[in-house]
């Protein structure tokens, strides 16, 4: 009897040693040592930027700090494969983007395959552009404005940051569903002064520093290019509400290196969506033009799936090459 009964509480223990296991690395205290954020673009821009809150956020919830490294290059493609390459131990993580979907087709001959390994961690938020043309174009509202262009095929030129650019990705996007025929011109400097003074007559913009270009009337806005109208343009529509479907973010999300261990990722998932639905947090984000929305690491990889897959349409359309 003594012997049944020591063999009960050993299964018994081993039980909840089994219902503990997801948790002990959480247990052991991550993060017991500081964590890299591997951002794809320079110091000073927007990705930079925000990726230096979530760092500092980070740092005050889990008590080590969250080192910003800058690994710009070739689109984001630098940065990925430093944290593809990187130990799966959850010490370094990498602000994944947009560029990540698009450059999965837009490059035909990476080191390393975005969906496969990169683990989906948390979302960030969506980054909202508009579609901003020249003052100097005779329309007010996205009707009018594919009226016009259909009107004159070949005749509006759209600016862009390059090829495979969220601008440029956008509007070939805007293209192909509202069928008109829009001359791309990429630039490798700014394109503001060319809009400004109509020598080109359309881009997609961020909306974050729009607003004095438009308060200034050095464009106008016609839409905005998410699902939803932005809080800060409440009075702007979007464009799918003339063009049923069209949706377009450049988004920022949390990586890690495939295999980094589950409750590493659930542990920053947890914390990172604690972050975004802070009051406070939401309107500092909302001054960056970026709307966080929590996501599950399973929610956050059928995304990411999902961009992939509409923006290697896009590009195949549209015969899209890397500058």
């Amino acid at each position: 009897m003594m012997l049944l009964r020591r063999q009960l509480l050993h299964l018994a223990t081993g039980a909840i040693t089994a219902f503990a296991v997801p948790n002990a690395t959480h247990a052991q205290g991550y993060p017991a040592r500081s964590v890299r954020l591997v951002v794809g673009t320079p110091p000073g821009t927007s990705p930079d930027t925000i990726a230096r809150l979530f760092g500092q956020w980070l740092s005050e919830q889990l008590g080590q700090p969250f080192v910003i490294e800058n690994r710009p290059g070739a689109g984001m493609n630098v940065a990925t494969d430093a944290v593809v390459r990187a130990p799966a131990d959850g010490y370094t993580l990498l602000l994944s983007s947009l560029s990540n979907a698009i450059n999965a087709t837009l490059y035909p001959k990476l080191n390393f395959n975005f969906l496969h390994d990169i683990e989906p961690v948390a979302f960030v938020g969506d980054n909202a552009f508009l579609m901003a043309i020249t003052p100097s174009l005779p329309v007010k509202t996205v009707p009018e404005f594919i009226a016009y262009a259909k009107a004159n095929p070949g005749k509006i030129n759209m600016a862009s940051g390059g090829n495979g650019s969220a601008p440029h990705m956008f509007g070939e996007l805007f293209k192909l569903m509202a069928g008109v025929d829009l001359v791309h011109v990429p630039y490798r400097s700014s394109f503001y002064p060319d809009l400004f003074a109509g020598r080109v007559q359309v881009a997609f913009i961020a909306v974050a520093g729009s607003l004095a270009l438009i308060k200034a009337g050095k464009i106008r806005a016609l839409a905005v290019t998410t699902a939803k109208r932005s809080d800060v343009l409440p009075d702007l529509p979007t464009i799918g509400e003339f063009v049923p479907g069209y949706q377009a973010s450049a988004w920022l999300g949390i990586g890690a290196p495939k295999d980094t261990p589950a409750p590493v990722i659930a542990t920053l998932n947890e914390q990172i969506n604690s972050i975004v639905s802070k009051p406070d947090v939401k309107g500092r984000l909302a001054g960056l033009g970026i709307e966080p929305r929590p996501m599950t690491p399973a929610e956050l990889g059928k995304f990411c799936a999902d961009e992939t897959d509409k923006w290697a349409k896009v590009t195949r359309s549209a015969g899209i090459k890397p500058d």
